[in-house]
């Protein structure tokens, strides 16, 4: 991998190039893909799912454009299909495996979480190397075992759960054992408490693995700046929720009959509910994708080039709003625009500073083999789970 030029050569005694990013898709365009990809899936029951997929990530990917030039999608659905095929499976096999009994369900979700972090590997493999730029194949370098251990935090709470599930018993109508339930709550608990670390982890392997020619990633922020991002909108989600409940606490205190303390809350708790349903996607919700895209974006790169994201929380708070109303006003037919929408303002709010000649690297990419990439992009089961 490149690396910064010893000596006294600094950032400000060479070129300083700006790579700005664009996209120039449009709801209307999009609104017809959406729609055609919609109907076939409910045609055919959602096997046309992958082909939709492939639809989706070509148009944005080509409407994304990087230095002036469009990034390009090259997964083959038919491949895609071998991976969809498979993680139905697995699904099914669980959801059989949890109407067999309770404990059959723990253990059988337990395998699915040991499979997990291999198979989402896989899909961050296969997206990358099915993407270019400048005719140029992305690659992602992470190795499976890094993989595992960016999923620790879950496991430290799914294994107990998995060895407390012996004592639950088949029948429902048996006694459920007080101390299960005690267990399970302090996990769950414990299991919010590692939500940050887990999510640390996570950005930490992704973003240090990804790679172009010579150039690799790298991610330098703390685990404590994902606490004190993540603990603000959670601690604020449980004054709410608290809130709430001394509010109903107090209003059966107050009531002198029960059916008049029923009746006054079921007039109060939908609209209470319904508001902080609204608070959470409509504010919370921007607040922090604003803040995680900045945090994680600006703190990948490397010694040669560097991300930097720009994103506002106000034009993320106006554009959620004004999507929200407008997907309801539409019964959701404005939702492709909302897409398009909500994907220019997160792309053209980064850009990307390099010291590196990316023509050049380009250039020099091209030729070299790229085993690599073709390896990752033959990957038999062509997942494709998200990022």
């Amino acid at each position: 991998m490149e690396h910064a030029d010893s000596g006294t050569e600094t950032l400000e005694e060479v070129s300083v190039h700006r790579l700005d990013i664009n996209f120039t898709g449009s709801g209307s365009e999009y609104f017809r893909i959406w729609i055609v990809n919609l109907l076939l899936i409910v045609v055919t029951l959602g096997l046309y799912w992958p082909w939709a997929k492939v639809r989706r990530q070509r148009y944005f990917w080509g409407n994304t454009l990087v230095d002036g030039d469009p990034l390009g999608f090259h997964g083959d659905p038919k491949q895609m299909f071998k991976g969809w095929l498979l993680v139905g499976v697995l699904f099914i096999a669980y959801n059989w495996a949890s109407n067999f009994s309770a404990v059959a369900g723990v253990v059988a979700f337990a395998a699915l979480g040991v499979l997990w972090p291999a198979l989402w590997r896989s899909s961050m493999r296969f997206r990358m190397a099915n993407t270019s730029w400048r005719g140029l194949r992305f690659r992602f370098v992470g190795s499976v075992r890094d993989a595992y251990l960016a999923h620790l935090p879950p496991f430290i709470v799914v294994l107990p759960m998995v060895i407390l599930s012996i004592w639950i018993p088949d029948d429902p109508e048996a006694d459920f054992p007080r101390w299960v339930g005690m267990g399970y709550l302090a996990l769950l608990a414990l299991g919010v408490v590692l939500l940050p670390w887990l999510l640390w982890r996570l950005k930490a392997y992704q973003q240090r693995h990804y790679a172009l020619g010579s150039l690799q990633t790298d991610f330098r922020t703390s685990l404590k700046s994902f606490y004190v991002l993540a603990m603000k909108p959670i601690g604020l989600m449980v004054v709410l929720i608290g809130a709430l409940g001394l509010a109903v606490w107090g209003m059966f205190q107050s009531a002198g009959e029960p059916s008049t303390s029923f009746v006054q809350l079921v007039s109060v708790l939908p609209f209470a509910i319904i508001g902080i349903w609204l608070l959470f996607f409509l504010g919370i919700r921007p607040w922090f994708t604003t803040r995680m895209q900045n945090l994680v974006w600006t703190k990948t790169g490397n010694s040669r080039m560097r991300f930097i994201s720009q994103l506002r929380f106000r034009d993320m708070l106006w554009l959620s709003i004004k999507n929200g109303l407008l997907i309801m006003l539409t019964l959701g037919l404005y939702w492709p625009f909302a897409k398009v929408a909500v994907a220019r303002l997160r792309l053209e709010a980064v850009h990307v500073r390099s010291i590196t000649d990316m023509q050049a690297l380009v250039a020099a990419a091209h030729q070299q083999p790229q085993e690599a990439a073709g390896d990752a992009a033959g990957d038999f089961f062509g997942l494709d789970v998200g990022l």
